[in-house]
């Protein structure tokens, strides 16, 4: 980038060296090949001690552009040399608000057509009355289309020097025309924050609506503070703006403020309100909104707190329901224990719950160092993995519908509480409510995993464990106050019935883990893990059936049991990997919505050549970034995305709808969702239509009313 203009500079400086790009001074318009410029001033006279407009007023030949003060990835700013009578002065040009000009992966800053820039020249208080104001100006400029050339003009103007109170005259149209187009003072506080590379610009804006806003974009004054060429992802909460940014290759770590120009077009009922301000934004910290902003805009104290929310939300996400309702059953036990024996349940299952997130956390860590690009969830994009979970649920559906037992207890559920296996049981109960809390995404999760995906080790660590605090926080209270344990119900013969009833969402999960694990690995997976159930099922009963027989009975029943497990884990291991990489090869990545039933709202399969075709096309595009592991994802889909209403809205306005399968691991769908500060599914996104319009973030939780109006058919 830096090279294109240190070129133009050169060229510019040789062509001014030869004279083949200046005429003399010339009064009126002058015009080069590609523009006709001239002076024009606010009078048509000078008032001595007074101060005067003068505009460089440009037209600009179609199809051609010059430059902004920051000309973004290319180009050079229009300068003026000014030659003035003696004690006079100028000041900088005042810039009015640019245009984006993107030439395939390059975003310049600058204007088309006509355009005036204007400066403040004071003139001096002893200038002679009846005289003239002589304004000489050498101005170079850059105007390109698929080439650029450098161009020189020396223009002058002269003016009348008339006594204070005389008349002035009248301003030429093109000043106001200038004056119009001039950025005002923002009336808003604002403030940034960056980490890494990204940085979030936050903009109070009250009376604002998301449902109104055509476009925002910011302009930085300078050059390479910030990536021009990156999105700025927009999510507006009432009337609060907050812009997703890329720090660019001169950004300063220890910058004071961000300068630059704010471009809001507005939808009104006579068509679209165009406003330029000037933003000066100090650093200071930037909290996330309900709309989904990146994690990478809040602090750590709000990240912690965020991932308190979260976790304690995850309690009532479907994938956690089954292992929720075995510690209900737990708590029912508890009732009429001591208090510490309640308490040490209690600890059991935190501590399962955080040795957990710890271990997730230093996985994390670890694939992070080894360059791998993970996020929340990522786990289950490992067909292994999902067989693995879906084999434990089972196993623990066979234990609760009474065809094994380990023990006195298993999951913390059943009788002997201050036996040592009951506590192991709450810390396993622990393990397992992580394991099936990862496919969920609740809110304030997206923004506090974003955080800490991107944040030192010792933060990430913390993230995470508080998020697990969250997911305990409700059994650890119960547990450390036993008083309100007296408002559940009574232990009795039902508990056995309630556990036995406690298998069927144990099952129902199982399934729901086979059905994606079709997804990634196909029938060959299926078979694969439907094989290994039937195993795991006669290991459980050999080992049931055999416990109390005699010694040698009990070892060899334990010993052949052991072996239809290890046979149905090394198994289904090999199966299962070897399942999706033919599943892979046969279908050519199809996704899981393509091998799945058609949905009700018709989608295309998303690539990023796909989503730059629709936009270049002018069309608007709904993207969905999901996975078959994502209960949220799925939740979403059929409530609101699948909904007819939301496909008759998407007909109608010609949105395009595609859908981002991150199933299995996906590198193009992972750096856009890095991009918008997610580490996991899901992610909503409108592009409006235009290929310059912002794209709109919305919730993690959906719902048809709230998509027909960030969509703008609400």
């Amino acid at each position: 980038m830096l090279g294109l203009r240190g070129l133009a500079a050169i060229i510019g400086v040789l062509a001014g060296a030869t004279g083949l790009l200046s005429p003399a001074h010339a009064q009126g318009p002058v015009s080069t090949d590609h523009v006709t410029a001239e002076l024009v001033a606010s009078a048509q006279a000078v008032v001595p001690g007074e101060t005067i407009r003068i505009g460089l007023h440009k037209q600009i030949i179609p199809h051609w552009h010059t430059y902004w003060q920051n000309p973004g990835d290319s180009g050079l700013p229009t300068t003026i040399a000014w030659t003035l009578p003696e004690g006079a002065s100028a000041g900088d040009i005042l810039w009015p608000a640019p245009s984006r000009l993107a030439i395939g992966p390059i975003m310049n800053y600058g204007y088309e057509g006509a355009v005036t820039l204007l400066t403040d020249i004071s003139v001096p208080a002893d200038a002679p009355v009846g005289g003239s104001f002589p304004v000489r100006a050498t101005i170079d400029w850059l105007v390109c289309e698929e080439i650029c050339i450098p161009e020189q003009v020396e223009l002058s103007l002269d003016l009348p020097v008339v006594a204070a109170g005389g008349d002035a005259g009248p301003a030429h149209p093109a000043i106001a025309a200038g004056e119009a187009s001039l950025p005002v003072e923002s009336p808003w506080q604002s403030r940034f924050q960056a980490q890494g590379g990204a940085l979030a610009l936050a903009i109070d804006a009250p009376g604002l609506r998301a449902d109104s806003i055509e476009d925002i974009w910011f302009y930085a004054d300078e050059w390479g503070v910030l990536n021009h060429a990156a999105p700025q992802a927009l999510a507006v909460e009432a009337g609060r703006i907050v812009l997703n940014l890329k720090t660019g290759d001169s950004f300063a770590p220890d910058l004071a403020a961000l300068n630059g120009v704010l471009v809001v077009k507005e939808r009104t009922g006579d068509g679209v309100l165009t406003q330029a301000f000037h933003i000066s934004a100090p650093a200071g910290a930037v909290t996330a909104t309900g709309g989904g902003v990146a994690g990478l805009e809040i602090g750590f104290g709000t990240a912690l707190i965020f991932a308190l929310l979260g976790g304690l939300i995850l309690n009532l996400m479907p994938c956690v329901f089954p292992v929720l309702s075995m510690k209900a059953l737990s708590l029912v036990s508890h009732a009429r224990s001591e208090p510490a024996v309640v308490r040490l349940h209690g600890f059991a299952y935190t501590a399962g719950v955080l040795a957990s997130f710890a271990a997730l956390a230093a996985l994390l860590v670890a694939l992070k160092a080894a360059g791998q690009q993970i996020g929340w969830g990522f786990q289950f994009q490992s067909p292994v993995f999902v067989l693995l979970v879906a084999y434990l649920l089972f196993a623990v559906g066979l234990s609760l519908s009474g065809v094994f037992t380990i023990g006195a207890s298993v999951a913390g559920v059943g009788s002997g509480l201050a036996a040592r296996s009951g506590y192991a049981g709450s810390f396993f109960t622990g393990v397992l409510a992580t394991i099936v809390a990862t496919p969920c995404t609740a809110p304030f999760m997206g923004a506090a995993m974003g955080f800490a995906l991107a944040a030192p080790t010792p933060v990430l660590f913390a993230v995470f464990l508080v998020l697990g605090l969250g997911l305990a926080l409700p059994y650890i209270l119960l547990s450390l106050f036993p008083p309100l344990l007296r408002f559940l119900p009574r232990p009795g013969p039902w508990m056995e019935r309630f556990k036995q009833f406690l298998a069927f969402p144990m099952y129902g999960a199982a399934i729901w883990l086979v059905w994606v694990l079709s997804l990634q690995a196909g029938a060959d997976g299926v078979l694969a893990a439907l094989a290994g159930m039937l195993l795991i099922a006669f290991a459980a009963w050999l080992y049931e059936t055999t416990r109390g027989s005699g010694q040698v009975g009990r070892l060899t029943g334990g010993g052949v049991a052991a072996l239809a497990a290890l046979a149905a884990i090394v198994g289904g291991y090999i199966a299962a990997d070897r399942a999706q990489l033919m599943s892979a090869q046969a279908s050519g990545g199809m996704s899981a919505g393509e091998s799945g039933a058609a949905a009700t709202t018709p989608w295309q399969a998303y690539s990023p050549e796909k989503l730059a075709a629709l936009r270049a096309e002018g069309r608007p595009v709904f993207v969905n970034f999901t996975a078959a592991w994502c209960i949220t994802c799925l939740v979403n889909e059929r409530v609101a995305l699948n909904r007819p209403e939301i496909a008759e809205a998407f007909r109608g306005g010609n949105i395009a709808y595609l859908k981002g399968d991150w199933t299995n691991q996906d590198k193009a769908i992972t750096e856009k969702l890095a991009e918008f500060g997610r580490s996991g599914v899901p992610l909503y996104l409108f592009y409006p239509a235009g290929q310059e319009a912002r794209p709109v973030v919305l919730p993690q939780i959906l719902t048809v009313d709230g998509i027909l109006k960030d969509i703008g058919a609400g």
